[in-house]
């Protein structure tokens, strides 16, 4: 179901604890693989992703460049992005779940992202605005959908601008939360 793609750059110890929230997806069936695509780390990023036996790319692309190259050659046919320090709560495989047979009821391709983790002040007022949801809070998308946007941009913020091209009313925010435990 879902290729989880995951952008490291000296990220060895706070992919660690990303990698074990996806466990539980893992024995669901739910996660099919994880993509680590690095920006040539001097740590041991390359050996947490191979123990846990992640496919590994390391390259000096900029990000959006390894995001979309890793999301072509993904598997899955749903895309999962984390940021590595990202944890997804308890919850996260049966919400996951329901947003997917929520999504395949419906003929508009969708995304869906985290709740963050005790939100901000500027967080609940960017809500109550209706602004766009955050790199933070990962992101979920269909993968033929994030194909037909072109994928993330080269430039810089990225991930910024593809949340803004799939358009907030196309991003479901789930109930589960995500815990930054490196920020």
């Amino acid at each position: 179901m879902f290729s989880v793609i995951i952008p490291t750059a000296d990220s060895e110890r706070p992919l660690v604890p990303t990698l074990a929230a996806l466990v539980p997806g893992a024995t669901a069936g739910l996660v099919r693989e994880v993509i680590v695509t690095d920006a040539q780390s001097r740590d041991q990023t390359g050996e947490v992703a191979d123990i846990a036996g992640c496919r590994f790319s390391t390259s000096s692309k900029p990000l959006g460049t390894r995001l979309t190259e890793a999301a072509q050659a993904a598997r899955g046919d749903w895309l999962m992005f984390l940021r590595p320090g990202s944890v997804p709560g308890p919850a996260w495989v049966d919400e996951t779940l329901a947003f997917l047979e929520q999504a395949g009821r419906r003929d508009e391709p969708k995304a869906a992202v985290f709740q963050p983790d005790a939100p901000s002040i500027l967080a609940l007022l960017g809500r109550a605005l209706q602004r766009s949801a955050s790199p933070r809070q990962g992101l979920m998308i269909a993968k033929a959908f994030y194909l037909e946007l072109g994928g993330h941009s080269a430039g810089d913020a990225t991930e910024v601008a593809l949340l803004r091209r799939i358009g907030r009313r196309r991003i479901v925010t789930l109930r589960t939360p995500i815990t930054q435990t490196y920020l």
